[in-house]
């Protein structure tokens, strides 16, 4: 049964296919994760929605995951980072509903238009430095714009200085990589519990008006509320949630919006809008594809196959917006003006994303001022020539090579 077992491609480089052979296998398909781990691999709506607000699924796995909490799984697993956390994103009944409680209040409508401003003051900053670029040069814009702008936000709003960011950031990138080897993995675990360490002890010293500073006030008037290590895990999770998934919707949409010119005309037209493209985009491409993982309390029957107690599960997010059964022919047509765009890339039920109003913000904000700035924004490349990421959790681009202006647009303008 074992060798039967398709491997998941760690290397990421043809997600939505993937998806679509397992779709068809049924319900949940048993599949082999690094280090020959098996788990259920769920990609078709129905199924996902169903599994993401049925009571026995949980993202607990010191509860619900007997190879983890027995001893198992090696230290050293290649995925070891996403399953040894203790936050919110991983826990269960009580304790999910506690931790969802003491860090909602960052995350409120009224959190997300007080920090629009500083939100525009980034990107222009971000794209004043872009303006320096002479005319038809290569600019990777993922590396100037859709990766600075969302991760310098989030380092903010927990209180992470630039440099103690662009270190995180690199822990991050390799945590994400479903390449990487044994050893990197352990060094992914301990680094980032290093990085987090080092912001706690700053902030209890110097506290400030962020999310790390209300957390350890939490922490220390009542530390029943949260645990030390939840404390730590789950500003690691607000980092690295509010970050890499906007970094690789920016990378995705400017992607989609410049290989489809004439759904761009759309906006610069008025005939739709910037949140026509933002749920577009999240339907065609979410950001996340596989997110790791979620767990049976109890077996777990589907009609066609039993999810038994115990064992792990995958949602497939990138599948969804891509289920024919949902969006019929047209699934993998990029098409702004379509009437639903129904999508989960913000996840559904209990763990539903506490930041998606502020996501959503800074992508409006984000793109907008981009396409502003740089009308005759062009790809450097074909997007099939975009290299993915070496990774099955995320739906990104290694790069984006781009052109901001043209010699002649720019000739055309001086006169």
């Amino acid at each position: 049964m074992e060798n039967r077992c398709p491997a998941l491609d760690p290397s990421g480089r043809d997600i939505h296919g993937q998806a679509d052979e397992l779709r068809t296998q049924g319900s949940a398909v048993q599949v082999k994760l690094p280090g020959d781990v098996l788990v259920w691999s769920v990609n078709s709506h129905d199924v996902i929605k169903k599994l993401l607000t049925d009571p026995n699924v949980t993202k607990s796995a010191r509860n619900h995951w007997p190879a983890f909490t027995n001893g198992e799984l090696r230290p050293d697993w290649e995925l070891i980072s996403w399953v040894a956390m203790d936050n919110v994103s991983t826990t269960y009944g009580r304790d999910h509903h506690r931790l969802r409680r003491l860090i909602g209040k960052a995350f409120t409508s009224r959190r997300t238009e007080e920090i629009r401003p500083h939100v525009e003051n980034l990107a222009t900053v971000l794209l004043d430095a872009l303006a320096a670029v002479p005319p038809g040069e290569v600019v990777d814009l993922k590396e100037r714009f859709a990766y600075p702008l969302p991760g310098m936000l989030v380092a903010d709003l927990i209180g992470m200085s630039e440099e103690a960011r662009v270190a995180a950031a690199k822990v991050l990138d390799v945590m994400l990589d479903t390449t990487i080897t044994p050893e990197q993995a352990q060094g992914v675990l301990v680094g980032w519990r290093t990085a987090i360490a080092d912001l706690v002890a700053l902030k209890r010293v110097e506290p400030g008006a962020d999310i790390t500073s209300d957390l350890i006030a939490a922490r220390d008037e009542d530390g029943s509320r949260l645990s030390e290590q939840e404390l730590a895990d789950t500003i690691f999770a607000i980092l690295g949630a509010g970050s890499e998934t906007t970094i690789n919707f920016f990378d995705k949409a400017i992607t989609l919006l410049l290989s489809h010119p004439e759904q761009l005309e759309l906006v610069k037209s008025g005939e739709a809008d910037w949140d026509a493209v933002i749920d577009e985009v999240l339907r065609l491409e979410s950001p996340i594809a596989n997110l790791p993982l979620r767990y049976a309390v109890e077996d777990i029957d589907l009609g066609d196959v039993v999810i038994p107690k115990g064992d792990p599960i995958l949602v497939n997010y990138a599948a969804i917006g891509r289920d024919p059964e949902l969006h019929g022919e047209s699934r993998c047509t990029f098409d702004i003006a379509r009437e639903d765009k129904e999508h989960l890339s913000f996840g559904y039920g209990p763990h539903y994303c506490l930041g998606a109003g502020i996501a959503r913000m800074v992508a409006k904000v984000g793109l907008s001022a981009l396409f502003d700035r740089f009308p005759a924004l062009t790809l450097a490349v074909a997007a099939e020539e975009l290299p993915p990421l070496p990774t099955f959790i995320m739906n990104g681009h290694r790069t984006l090579p781009v052109r901001l202006t043209t010699v002649a647009s720019t000739a055309a303008e001086a006169a």
